[in-house]
């Protein structure tokens, strides 16, 4: 088990490297480390699996490495009763993993297919932080040769912004990076906002990149549409009512020099107009219709 643990943290920063989100190296990482988990019962296995997912929050404490983990941990364990040889468990297990795998990798494609209709001919888009689920939507909307402008936030303290505009443009997306202070200045040239989510809470707000929530206050006191793009797994068991009230452990990595300038804020469900995702167009308030299906 200890070898197994110790190895945990090199597999999944190796399938970062590979350029998969933190969801998916989350999710390859706790498949391969079924497979060779060495348990010989049904209680052991999945211990050590609550482990794994337990050190794999703290390798990369953040918002969709926890929901991932959990929604997945749910589904694999879901019909574990049903089973009384270990080795037809296990089996299961990993049949399971594999179908949760798949459908997790097909996520962002079917956001794309629900959101990019969303994107009319000729409008003007603001972006703020950088997300696959974002992209890949506007991929779509340029291969179904729509014409659009993109302005992108500089999203500090990280400064994501400036990768979100290189592959934009790399892609032949007409995008401009701007500075966070000049959203308000910004907002009126726009005709509607997109942000992705690291998570969505059960209330319908979402935890994401800090800057965010004042996006959408900006937005909503100009009557532009704030449009959320998010992948099903980021669905997670928090119902946040402030921004005191997001765990620590998800607002600061490591360091905690700055309590002030946490890395994620809260954004309430009132800003938000819609949630695109894999499964359709969600209102904020069918959320937790749909976090109780995942869970059950």
């Amino acid at each position: 088990m200890n070898g197994l643990i110790a190895a945990i943290g090199q597999y999944y920063r190796q399938e970062l490297g590979n350029e998969n989100s933190p969801a998916i190296a989350t999710l390859k990482t706790l498949i391969e480390f079924l497979k060779k988990d060495l348990s010989l019962t049904a209680l052991g296995l999945r211990e050590n699996v609550r482990s794994a997912i337990e050190l794999l929050k703290n390798i990369e404490p953040i918002t969709e490495v926890e929901s991932v983990a959990e929604i997945y941990f749910r589904f694999i364990t879901l019909k574990a009763s049903e089973y009384d040889k270990f080795h037809e468990l296990k089996s299961e297990l990993s049949r399971r993993s594999d179908v949760f795998l798949k459908k997790a990798m097909e996520c962002r494609k079917k956001v794309a297919k629900n959101g990019h209709p969303f994107i009319s001919d000729g409008c003007t888009i603001l972006i703020h932080g950088c997300s696959r689920a974002v992209n890949c939507t506007l991929a779509e909307a340029k291969k179904a040769h729509k014409i659009f402008t993109v302005f992108v936030t500089e999203s500090a303290p990280d400064m994501s912004g400036k990768t979100m505009v290189e592959w934009l443009q790399s892609n032949g997306i007409n995008s401009t990076l701007i500075i966070d202070a000049a959203v308000a200045y910004i907002m009126e040239k726009v005709d509607i906002v997109l942000v992705g989510a690291e998570g969505v809470a059960e209330s319908g707000g979402i935890i994401n990149k800090i800057g965010t929530y004042s996006v959408a206050i900006c937005a909503k006191s100009m009557n532009k549409p704030f449009y959320v793009l998010a992948e099903s797994y980021k669905f997670i068991r928090l119902y946040p009512l402030n921004q005191s009230d997001i765990p620590d452990r998800l607002k600061w990595k490591a360091n905690r020099d700055f309590e002030n300038h946490p890395l994620v804020d809260y954004t309430p469900p009132s800003y938000i107009t819609l949630l695109l995702t894999d499964l359709g167009t969600l209102t904020t308030a069918a959320v937790s219709d749909q976090l109780m299906q995942l869970y059950l």
